[in-house]
C-alpha cells in the first residue's frame, strides 16, 4: 500500500492559529490551499497537531477518525464543520514498524482535533486521503520529538505527507483581538526564520536560549514542537515559506514545506 519510491513527499509545518481559518475566507487558508495544489496527491497524510498531547507517543489506528471539536466559545457554524476524512490502520502499522527509539502505542479512541482538520479542510476539501495523528509525549524535551522526527522522515518515500500544525509563536494569555503583533513576538519569528534558513537546526531545538522573548514567544512548547517534527524530515531540501504573519498580538502564522 505504501511502496518505496525515489521522490519524497514534501513535508509541511503550518501555523494554524485561530479554528475560524477553517471556515473564513481568509490569506492563511488561501496559502494551505495554493500549497496542497503544488505537489502529487499524497497516499496519506500524518499529522503531528500541537492539540493531542500524551503520555508516550500514540497514533491513531482507526478506519473512521471522528471529527474533535477541541474548542469553546466559536459560532456554531464552526462545530457544524466535519472532515470524514478515513484513518489508515495499515499507515499507523507502518509508522509503529519505522519508529525505532521508543513504543508508539495505538490509540482507537482519539481522531482529528483542530490542529489537523482546520487545516486540512482548506488544504483537501474532499477529505478523501487518509489521515492519523501522532500524538506528542508530553513527558519528552524538544531533542526527542526533534530525533522522532528524523524517524519518521522515510515515509516520506512511501507517498506520506508529513504535517505538523503549530505555530511558531503562540501566546493565548497575550492575545489581542487585531491584526498587529508585539515587537518581541516579530522578533523571534524572524531568529527562527533565520535559523531555518541557516540549517541551524540546534538554534531552534534549543529555542530557550533566545532568552526573554522565547518565554513569551513559547509559555508552553505544545504549538512549537510540530516545527521540529518537519524540520528533522528535511532531505538536503529547500525551505520555502508562505502565509508569513505574525497577527492578533502573539501568534506566528509562518509556514513552510521542506521539499
Amino acid at each position: 500500500m505504501f511502496p518505496e519510491s525515489d521522490t519524497p513527499m514534501p513535508a509541511l509545518f503550518i501555523g494554524h492559529g485561530s479554528p475560524m481559518n477553517a471556515i473564513e475566507d481568509n490569506e492563511f487558508a488561501q496559502g494551505w490551499a495554493n500549497v496542497a495544489q503544488s505537489f502529487p496527491r499524497p497516499k496519506a497524510i500524518l499529522c503531528i497537531s500541537a492539540h493531542w498531547q500524551t503520555v508516550g507517543a500514540q497514533v491513531t489506528a482507526m478506519s473512521q477518525p471522528k471529527t474533535i471539536h477541541d474548542f469553546y466559545g466559536f459560532p456554531q457554524a464552526l462545530f457544524a464543520v466535519n472532515y470524514p476524512a478515513p484513518g489508515s490502520p495499515e499507515l499507523a502499522q507502518l509508522i509503529q514498524q519505522t519508529v525505532r527509539s521508543t513504543s508508539v502505542e495505538s490509540d482507537q479512541q482519539w481522531g482529528l482535533d483542530h490542529g489537523a482538520w482546520s487545516v486540512l479542510c482548506r488544504m483537501f476539501p474532499a477529505a478523501d486521503i487518509p489521515v492519523v495523528q501522532l500524538s506528542l509525549d508530553q513527558n519528552k524535551p524538544p531533542e526527542f520529538h526533534y530525533e522522532l522526527g528524523k524517524e519518521l522522515r522515510a515515509l516520506r518515500r512511501r507517498g506520506v505527507l508529513i504535517v505538523g500544525s503549530g505555530n511558531i509563536v503562540h501566546n493565548l494569555r497575550m492575545l489581542r483581538w487585531a491584526d498587529e503583533a508585539y515587537e518581541w513576538a516579530v522578533e523571534f519569528d524572524e531568529q527562527i526564520k533565520q535559523a531555518i534558513l541557516a540549517g541551524d537546526h540546534d538554534t531552534i531545538i534549543n529555542y530557550e536560549r533566545l532568552g526573554e522573548m522565547a518565554r513569551l514567544a513559547v509559555p508552553t512548547d505544545e504549538h512549537f514542537l510540530p516545527l521540529l517534527y518537519v524540520l528533522a524530515c528535511q532531505e538536503h531540501e529547500p525551505v520555502r515559506f508562505f502565509a508569513e504573519k505574525v497577527t492578533l498580538g502573539a501568534i506566528s502564522m509562518r509556514s513552510l514545506r521542506v521539499g
